[in-house]
């Protein structure tokens, strides 16, 4: 059976040339915190890839305008799953963990969205068993309206609103992570 395709959600929330902007600006943030080191970009898969992409080469661009500062990156994924095809979280759940040589690195995750922020406290529960140096979060979005569990985010994109955004790596069941801006999924 085919599947069900949606029609392209009518209200842009953020912009592709807003998310862009703001992008920069978080790898100038980012290179300046962590000129002379190493650094990790832990991805959340599925959703974090198109922001992750961008965000490193944020970083390296921010190193060219600075050459004094130098940042060494290493990429590594995470997988993790809870909305299960669903617009409501439920148990989270460690599809691909992180590697061995997390120990005694600076790791900064990369999320596309922290709403109720159980995903991210399971995953920086998980990060603080492989013993890293330090642990950071960076997210292109923030709901705190949806918060049930304290989050501690160093980098935030935006804020948004208590609703269901897809676009920019964000999806409804696999659908929509295509389109290159932030828009509010009308109806499920």
């Amino acid at each position: 059976m085919p599947a069900v395709t949606k029609p392209l959600p009518k209200s842009v929330l953020i912009s592709e040339s807003c998310l862009q902007k703001r992008i920069r600006e978080l790898g100038r943030q980012i290179l300046a915190d962590y000129k002379n080191q190493e650094l990790v970009l832990l991805g959340v898969l599925r959703g974090s890839v198109i922001f992750f992409a961008d965000l490193s080469r944020a970083i390296f661009e921010a190193q060219l305008e600075e050459p004094s500062r130098e940042i060494q990156i290493r990429f590594e994924f995470v997988q993790l799953t809870s909305y299960n095809n669903n617009t409501q979280p439920s148990a989270v759940e460690l599809i691909h963990g992180g590697s061995n040589y997390l120990k005694q690195r600076h790791i900064l995750i990369v999320e596309d969205i922290i709403d109720t922020g159980q995903t991210l406290n399971f995953l920086y529960e998980h990060l603080l068993t492989l013993k890293p140096k330090t642990v950071k979060v960076c997210t292109l979005l923030n709901k705190p309206s949806k918060r049930r569990v304290p989050a501690t985010i160093d980098y935030i994109g935006f804020e948004v609103p208590d609703a269901f955004v897809v676009g920019y790596g964000l999806d409804y069941a696999q659908q929509y992570r295509n389109l290159p801006y932030i828009a509010l999924l009308e109806s499920t």
